[in-house]
């Protein structure tokens, strides 16, 4: 029953794309009218509220493939062969006593029980909104949201800037280099297997392609819940974290086409890692604030001098007027911190000449 009803959802869900794709319609409201009615009778015995979420999540993916193609980048027609069912209060009944969860089916409610992994735990109990039943290689995964409460922390005055880069992945003004170098070296290892089997182009290759990607995406979403959780452990719950506004940094970035540092920037998840930071943050009572990047990396953090020829090489960074010298990335991460305390009206003054290249600590 469970497969039959996942099959309808996406059935329903490709029926909306294609009607959005066609028309050239992203509005959730005309999806609505145009396609509820035609799938309320192609479909009667899935749940009108299944059905609607399925227009959602079509709505969702039509709205991405629009933004793309309103970008110039590349984009078609949104499409599953298996989509996860969207589930919400009306139509999934969760009990986290005897572990049991009641879904809404093409044959009705059936009763499942199920078994919390232990690193999701701690969320026992929460009230819950949302769920998505994933089915992969004969299982089932019930994704639930859960509502938690804001922690009960104190504010704190710290204030922690991060720079965020594509050589070292995160540098905080509390002196930490956090990330891993193997991770740059993992993601070439696999871009050279990339392009030799796209060079093979048979049927084998393309099977293959797909599997490398698949784990891509995991590699890239295990580093950024590394990352994210690693600069929340080095700060001071309720402190403030100061990052990078990098929204259109794909766009207005010099950085010539088709090198390895310009392919990195395009596979670079920064909003996904954004929204991990956030969440962990919260857990903690944290606030994560964005600010400007623009000179950051070319200012100077003890004396505010900003040029471009401060910033000796990747690494190095040498103040023409005052001579302070200090790991480039390090001295960006003040000048965030310090350009967050600005924009409070608090002027503060980091570092000394003696935070100098032997700072580094490794993470």
């Amino acid at each position: 029953m469970l497969d039959e009803t996942a099959q309808q959802f996406t059935q329903v869900f490709n029926a909306v794309c294609a009607y959005g794709w066609q028309h050239g319609e992203k509005n959730g409201v005309r999806l609505h009218h145009a396609t509820y009615y035609e799938l309320r009778e192609a479909y009667p015995r899935l749940n009108a509220n299944v059905l609607i979420q399925a227009r959602i999540k079509a709505t969702e993916a039509l709205k991405s493939a629009f933004d793309r193609k309103a970008k110039d980048r590349k984009a078609r027609q949104p499409q599953s062969k298996l989509c996860p069912i969207r589930y919400n209060e009306r139509t999934y009944v969760l009990n986290w006593q005897i572990q049991e969860v009641s879904l809404s089916t093409i044959n009705g409610r059936i009763l499942v029980p199920f078994k919390v992994p232990p690193y999701s735990s701690k969320y026992v109990g929460y009230q819950v909104t949302t769920a998505d039943l994933c089915i992969s290689n004969g299982r089932y995964w019930l994704h639930v949201v859960v509502s938690v409460p804001d922690p009960n922390i104190p504010r704190h005055d710290e204030v922690i800037g991060v720079d965020l880069g594509l050589n070292r992945p995160a540098v905080t003004s509390n002196r930490h280099f956090l990330g891993s170098r193997h991770w740059k070296e993992i993601e070439r290892r696999r871009f050279r297997l990339r392009r030799k089997l796209q060079s093979k182009g048979t049927k084998s290759a393309k099977r293959h392609l797909k599997k490398v990607s698949g784990r891509s995406l995991r590699f890239h979403r295990d580093c950024d819940h590394v990352l994210s959780k690693r600069i929340v452990q080095n700060a001071t719950s309720g402190s403030t974290i100061v990052i990078e506004n990098l929204t259109h940094i794909r766009s207005t970035s010099k950085i010539r086409k088709k090198t390895e540092t310009s392919r990195r920037l395009h596979n670079w998840s920064f909003a996904q890692f954004h929204s991990f930071l956030i969440y962990k943050a919260q857990e903690r009572g944290m606030q994560v604030v964005k600010i400007d990047p623009r000179h950051t990396s070319q200012t100077c953090s003890q004396c505010g001098h900003q040029h471009r020829s401060n910033r000796k090489s990747q690494s190095l960074f040498l103040c023409k007027h005052c001579g302070y010298c200090l790991n480039a990335d390090l001295n960006a991460a003040y000048n965030i911190r310090n350009k967050h305390l600005a924009s409070l009206g608090i002027s503060l003054a980091s570092g000394s000449p003696s935070d100098g290249l032997a700072s580094q600590a490794s993470a």
